[in-house]
């Protein structure tokens, strides 16, 4: 669970495009999603491929951003059950900001609702891990 502050969307590109589809290898019924998506139910039944055609987005396997997450860039994602490890198809994303200037902060915690250890990082890192051992 994190948390972040300092941010403002001064300077922020609010630009994204992600396509899903219901089946693999990009078939079966679509839907065009430039914004977040709290519940994508309503549209597909199922997505098991996407293609992000510009910017960043954080899918989940759950309604309302519930579950596990996954960070997706532009790029092909013919299979995410295989390709993420997902057990479950995506039921909902979020855009990320492609760009930030000035400071950030974020807060990390072990636990569910901001509980045990915690870890403040305001630098970029490549494992997670690495920074919390």
């Amino acid at each position: 669970m994190f948390t972040e502050s300092n941010m403002s969307n001064t300077g922020m590109n609010m630009r994204g495009k992600i396509t899903f589809y219901e089946e693999k290898n990009f078939q079966g019924r679509s839907y065009e999603c430039m914004n977040d998506c709290s519940d994508m139910s309503s549209s597909l039944s199922r997505s098991q491929s996407c293609r992000v055609e510009s910017g960043c987005f954080m899918v989940y396997d759950r309604n309302n951003y519930m579950g596990n997450q996954y960070f997706m860039r532009r790029g092909e994602y013919s299979d995410c059950m295989s390709m993420m490890g997902m057990r479950e198809s995506i039921k909902s994303c979020r855009m990320i900001p492609m760009q930030h200037r000035g400071q950030f902060r974020m807060k990390i915690y072990e636990n569910e609702n901001f509980g045990g250890q915690s870890h403040e990082m305001m630098e970029d890192c490549d494992n997670i891990m690495d920074v919390t051992a």
